[in-house]
């Protein structure tokens, strides 16, 4: 077999490469704990080689960062190892912003990717558009409030569907092997700004709501994230606030030889697809 395994694959970025793939006619195996091709858990090393069995390529990402946090991401340098002897040759890893400094939970993740002997590319985009309309966001989009530790800060937000596009090319083509890319949209937002601009295309009130960092642990932790995890989590939204996020990058324009999707376009096809409903 020569397929393609998508770990996360019922995730923001994964559904989308797998979807990506199918419809070029590429075999796809989505991984995931449920709802997927094959029934594939991290943190249980027993799913991993079923999962791997006849997979050629593999789109790596980390489910938890929590976890990641706790145990210095020990989990992906140990199932790059079981890939690469189970027969895979090409590695697509997604991280994060800041991925390569000494201290981030994905840095273990990049360093045994790049030094796995196959080809790998690294994929460190900047916060995903979609966190709005899919993931912990979107309850304060249709409650009409945000309220995030944010401030002013602002963040060039990536399009998931640029990042799937890219994730998919470098799959199925060598030209994408051995390359980071940075990625991040267009320019520049702030959450105020991105609420305004959703609730000008629902037609609904909608804005963001700042809250000190302190009180933002605290709710995190009343809902039940652990302390470790919810300061690890305010810590990379507080970054946006103190203008640390803001940066562009070219990434998106050196794999793909055109302009990443404008945040307004994200919005627009959101909106009109129903997904603020």
């Amino acid at each position: 077999m020569d397929d393609n395994l998508i770990l996360g694959g019922t995730g923001k970025t994964g559904r989308r490469v797998a979807e990506r793939l199918r419809a070029a006619g590429r075999p796809v195996r989505t991984a995931a704990r449920a709802r997927a091709d094959v029934t594939f858990d991290l943190a249980k090393p027993e799913t991993w080689a079923p999962a791997l069995d006849g997979a050629s390529a593999v789109y790596l990402v980390e489910p938890d960062l929590g976890a990641a946090s706790v145990d210095g991401s020990r989990r992906i340098p140990a199932f790059v190892t079981a890939a690469t002897a189970a027969g895979a040759r090409r590695l697509v890893l997604l991280t994060a912003g800041g991925a390569d400094y000494d201290g981030h939970p994905l840095k273990p993740a990049e360093t045994a990717v790049r030094g796995s002997g196959v080809g790998w590319t690294i994929l460190r985009p900047t916060w995903f558009a979609q966190n709005f309309s899919e993931d912990s966001w979107r309850p304060g989009i249709l409650s009409g409030s945000l309220v995030l530790p944010t401030g002013d800060g602002r963040t060039p937000f990536i399009d998931a569907e640029d990042i799937a596009e890219i994730a998919a090319e470098a799959l199925t083509q060598d030209r994408h092997h051995g390359q980071t890319y940075l990625l991040t949209g267009p320019r520049a937002i702030s959450f105020g700004e991105a609420t305004d601009l959703i609730a000008k295309a629902t037609g609904r009130a909608i804005q963001h709501t700042d809250v000190e960092p302190e009180a933002y642990i605290e709710g995190q932790i009343a809902v039940g994230v652990p302390p470790d995890v919810a300061r690890m989590l305010t810590s990379v939204l507080t970054a946006i606030r103190d203008g640390h996020d803001s940066a562009l990058a070219d990434g998106v324009e050196r794999a793909l030889d055109r302009p990443p999707t404008p945040f307004e376009d994200y919005v627009t096809r959101t909106a009109a697809s129903g997904g603020w409903d």
